[in-house]
């Protein structure tokens, strides 16, 4: 215990004076927001992993993949794939183009210039300081989970604990301390996570066997996963049933294609100097999220080996339900003392980097997006209102840490995500290649887009609709599909992802309305493409 505690502070000393030497560079706002646009490629490609990927992989889907199996492992071939290779060569270098020629430093705000629209800009920027915090929450939770079960902390104490460490060094440093840090701590987390690997491999005698054992343990699937479709750990997940459903639209698809209209994430592209960082940043960004998520998943399902060799019972049951609890458990009970050691300095590193990106976006797209574009009170200090926003977004993310319920990790991911395909993915994606895509269109898109997901989600989709209440509150049932026969639209939507539905909706409400509107102004448009 001495050991985990000297490590831990001199752990957080470092992060400290990283966040002090951020400081003394953040200069002006280009330098706070977007570290003044000169990321390297090594820098970028590990601030963008360690940014896309934290505890909330780790932990989360981590304890995901241990109850639901290798199913998950389509997420990561998506997230290399699509969050990578396409992030980068598709969106990336027209993102940083743009961003030049406009000037802009957020995302929100390179969607508003774009546009031309106060309103597409603040709306943005209002609907990412609100729901943001909910992914933010997650990875928070991921980390006092396993502070929680590796130091016996008590998990409100470790929520107050984690969040004071990050308001002590975000609220100091802008994107130049965050990616500082961002570089210190992957290496880390890379290295802490092929350790894991490696000794999950040797405690089950080899590849072959580790997963043969895996496969072998399908008649022990708990009751309460069978009876949603769960076939086993290698066997997969009987197609469209609950399980599966939630899944491949939940979690493979939300996150997998959701990845592409993340704000914290765009801002990485926008920071680069040139195309040529971006290209370099696609090997590194790889291989990082790779070691990362293709670990966490295969690990999570291998771990039901060794919890049945050691406890007679699957990771699922051991911990009680709560799949946010199967990683840390693994880790701490089942695998040498001083790897849980360093491996618990490598969740708080996972947790920070995120983190850190998390709150500077949130505290950007209330100050400056919302407050000082979207309603016109510009000229108020940049960095210090932003800075206030980051501190608002720090406390609504504590917040939720507290009230969210158990195995909410993945799910919380998911849905943030999944909303931000549904809002900004078909408006990103058309204002950077569609040059008649107008402001009508690009308002009534994010419009429909919200509007829907936030439909399906407070009265169709039964995860979500049950625990807000409000369908049961207005019409007596959790979903409005409640009760749909077998196989009917009803029951599939049921178990849907909102945003599978919703994206497409605000993808044909942005090419009916431009098409009916008039187009830009052909100087705006000129000055949109100038560098592309």
């Amino acid at each position: 215990m001495l050991a985990k505690i000297i490590l831990a502070i001199l752990y957080i000393g470092l992060l400290l004076w990283l966040g002090y030497k951020g400081w003394r560079e953040d200069r002006q706002a280009g330098d706070y927001l977007l570290a003044g646009r000169q990321a390297s490629p090594f820098l970028l490609a590990l601030s963008y992993g360690a940014t896309f990927i934290s505890t909330a992989a780790i932990i989360g889907f981590g304890g995901a993949a241990g109850a639901y199996g290798f199913s998950l492992l389509w997420l990561t071939f998506l997230n290399i794939f699509v969050g990578i290779f396409i992030a980068v060569t598709v969106f990336g270098k027209r993102t940083r183009r743009m961003g030049v020629a406009l000037d802009a430093h957020t995302f929100p705000e390179l969607l508003g210039r774009r546009f031309q629209s106060r309103f597409v800009q603040g709306f943005a920027g209002i609907l990412i300081f609100l729901f943001l915090p909910i992914y933010s929450s997650a990875v928070l939770i991921g980390v006092a989970r396993f502070l929680e079960v590796n130091l016996g902390l008590n998990y409100t104490w470790a929520l107050f604990f984690f969040i004071a460490l990050m308001a002590a060094y975000v609220l100091a440093g802008g994107l130049k301390s965050t990616l500082y840090t961002d570089a210190f701590q992957s290496a880390l987390v890379f290295l802490m996570m092929a350790g894991l690997l490696i000794f999950t491999y040797a405690k089950l005698g080899g590849v072959g066997a580790a997963h043969q054992a895996l496969g072998d343990l399908a008649p022990q699937v708990p009751a309460a996963l069978k009876s949603q479709g769960m076939l086993g750990w290698t066997q997969g997940l009987e197609t469209g049933s609950p399980l599966w459903l939630m899944v491949y639209t939940s979690f493979v698809y939300a996150v997998g294609i959701g990845v592409l209209a993340q704000p914290q994430l765009v801002v990485r592209h926008m920071s680069a100097g040139s195309d040529r960082e971006l290209n370099r940043s696609v090997l590194w960004g790889g291989i990082f999220t790779l070691g990362i998520t293709g670990v966490a998943f295969v690990v999570g399902a291998l771990s039901n080996v060794l919890f049945f060799q050691e406890t007679g019972q699957v990771a699922y049951s051991v911990a009680e339900g709560n799949i946010d609890r199967i990683i840390p458990l693994f880790v701490s009970n089942l695998l040498p003392g001083w790897f849980g050691v360093l491996f618990m300095l490598a969740m708080l590193a996972a947790a920070v980097s995120t983190l850190g990106s998390h709150f500077h976006v949130g505290g950007a797209s209330l100050g400056r997006d919302f407050y000082e574009r979207g309603l016109g009170s510009a000229g108020q200090g940049e960095v210090a209102i932003t800075r206030l926003g980051v501190a608002i977004t720090i406390l609504v993310t504590l917040l939720w840490g507290l009230v969210l319920p158990p195995s909410v990790i993945a799910r919380a991911t998911a849905f943030f995500f999944g909303l931000c395909a549904a809002v900004f993915l078909p408006v990103y994606f058309l204002g950077l290649y569609w040059k008649g895509m107008s402001k009508a269109g690009a308002i009534v898109s994010m419009l429909g887009g919200a509007g829907t997901s936030f439909f399906l989600t407070a009265f169709v989709h039964v995860r979500e609709s049950a625990a807000l209440g409000l369908c049961r509150s207005l019409f007596g049932v959790d979903s409005l599909a409640a009760g749909a026969s077998p196989g009917s639209l009803g029951a599939i939507l049921l178990h849907t992802d909102p945003n599978l539905i919703a994206m497409p909706v605000a993808l044909v409400l942005a090419l009916l309305v431009s098409l009916g509107t008039p187009r830009p102004e052909a100087d705006h448009v000129e000055l949109c493409w100038r560098h592309l």
